[in-house]
């Protein structure tokens, strides 16, 4: 224990999802005195909480973490509770010492080791790994809190399902993959506007014969192509976070067979209701905020950004503070760092930095934590 009865590690790992367990598991590898604190009640459940026919883009043959191949068909795309479930088990299956239910409130520093506070519960540290995704707050455009009050509104983070939203026409708000995947899905039960501009579409379709031919090419391309360690990997990686993703499994052509009407951009709102580019304004009843998410490190306390707000790592090693370390961001290294496919060999090069920096401690067995 630490001082005034704080819990101690050598390093803690704030998020308990795939990054973090990747992570976690490359350090029992090592016998590296770690906890991983993760704010759900158990592994998986992120992925447990998004909409209900949520499937992957990678078949499985891609989707397993380092140590335990995902089970079942390599070539099928599995639901969110498959991937959920997995993720749970893996936990298990490696005994990961998972600290369940705290949602860290600040990091801080105190004579060279931190200090990481979640309510009246404190962690002392040597080394601190945030591997909670960047992407962690809904964004949505200002001008939404002007629309009528009558409007249901919400954001692509708390759609489940068709069943939340009431009688009357639905207005999704932005063309990318959740935009295109949300307005199909409703389109079932609800005259459905879908609004944006999709940035391009995968040259092929989505499926099982991707999957065997052309995936394997865009995850070789992802790793090792689009890396930080190529010229145009660095390129690729300077507007990385402001490029649109291509529509992979919808395409623009099903949803105008399934009746989805394609609109421009939403410009603002007018007398309660959106208005678009060309200056129409629609009268719908719903409206699902399909708009992306933003970075949110304001629990960070620590000078870990350069003077424009972007992180100062290489490979995840922070440049301005000794012993913190980020993992599952978008372009950490590579293109594919975000995503299951990726995240593994991040996981090792930041437990190998982490072993070499300090000595490890004696082997701990530890069991999750539910509080």
């Amino acid at each position: 224990m630490g001082r005034n009865n704080e819990a101690s590690a050598d390093t803690i790992i704030v998020g308990g999802g795939q990054s973090g367990l990747a992570l976690g598991y490359w350090l029992s590898k090592q016998n590296h005195d770690f906890l991983i604190l993760d704010e759900n009640v158990r592994p998986g459940e992120s992925w447990r909480q998004r909409w209900d026919s949520l499937r992957l883009f990678t078949p499985a043959k891609f989707d397993g973490l380092p140590g335990a191949p995902f089970p079942g068909d390599r070539l099928a795309f599995p639901t969110k509770d498959e991937l959920a479930d997995y993720l749970e088990g893996y936990a298990r299956r490696f005994q990961l010492p998972l600290v369940h239910g705290v949602r860290v409130d600040e990091v801080t520093r105190r004579d060279h080791r931190f200090l990481v506070r979640s309510g009246t519960r404190t962690w002392d540290a040597g080394n601190v790994v945030v591997a909670t995704g960047g992407y962690r707050m809904p964004k949505r455009p200002a001008f939404a809190t002007e629309l009528d009050s009558g409007t249901f509104q919400l954001h692509s983070r708390d759609y489940r399902n068709p069943g939340q939203l009431q009688a009357g026409p639905v207005l999704v708000v932005g063309l990318g993959n959740s935009g295109a995947e949300i307005a199909l899905e409703v389109s079932r039960t609800h005259t459905t506007l879908l609004a944006g501009k999709a940035s391009g579409e995968i040259p092929v379709r989505h499926g099982r014969l991707a999957a065997r031919f052309v995936l394997p090419v865009i995850r070789f391309a992802g790793l090792h192509v689009l890396t930080l360690n190529t010229p145009v990997g660095r390129k690729a990686a300077q507007s990385f976070k402001t490029m649109a993703t291509p529509l992979i499994r919808t395409r623009t052509k099903e949803l105008g067979a399934a009746g989805v009407e394609l609109v421009p951009r939403v410009a603002g709102v007018s007398d309660g209701q959106p208005m678009l580019d060309d200056g129409r304004t629609l009268t719908v009843a719903n409206v699902i905020w399909c708009t992306g998410y933003r970075d949110d490190y304001s629990w960070l306390k620590l000078p870990y950004a350069n003077s424009g707000g972007e992180l100062e790592q290489q490979r995840g090693v922070s440049a301005s503070v000794p012993g913190l370390y980020f993992i599952g961001q978008e372009f950490l290294f590579a293109a594919a760092s975000a995503t299951l496919p990726g995240v593994g060999r991040d996981a090792r090069y930041v437990a190998r930095h982490l072993t070499a920096q300090r000595p490890t401690a004696e082997p701990v067995v530890a069991h999750a934590i539910h509080l």
